[in-house]
C-alpha cells in the first residue's frame, strides 16, 4: 500500500514575494554545504542580494529540478541563448571582502 503524501502550504512573506534581480551567481561549497551567492553587479560595484545556504543533496536535487525545466521551456519557448556573464561584458573581475 502506498504511504499518502500529506500536502504542505508553502508561504512566502511580502519581502520575498517581490523578488530581487541578480545577474551573477557565485557558488562556494565544503564537505557539508553549499552556499549560493545571488549578486548584482552594476560598476563599479557588486552586491549581494540574497545567498542561500544548503546541503549537497539539496543541490543536486536542484540541478535536476532545473535541468527539467530548462527542457520544458525550450520545449516552449525555443533554445536559450547562453550569455556571458557580466565579468565578462562589463570586462571586470569579482573579488570578495
Amino acid at each position: 500500500m502506498e504511504e499518502e503524501r500529506k500536502q504542505i502550504q508553502i508561504e512566502v512573506d511580502d519581502t520575498v514575494g517581490k523578488g530581487v534581480y541578480s545577474n551573477v551567481a557565485i557558488i562556494f561549497h565544503n564537505q557539508n554545504e553549499f552556499i549560493l551567492d545571488f549578486a548584482f553587479v552594476h560598476p563599479p560595484k557588486a552586491k549581494v542580494v540574497s545567498r542561500v545556504i544548503t546541503s549537497p543533496g539539496h543541490v543536486k536535487s536542484f540541478l535536476k529540478a532545473l535541468e527539467q525545466n530548462i527542457v520544458q521551456y525550450e520545449k516552449q519557448f525555443g533554445p536559450i541563448k547562453e550569455t556571458e556573464g557580466p565579468e565578462k561584458n562589463m570586462n571586470i573581475k569579482l573579488s570578495q571582502n
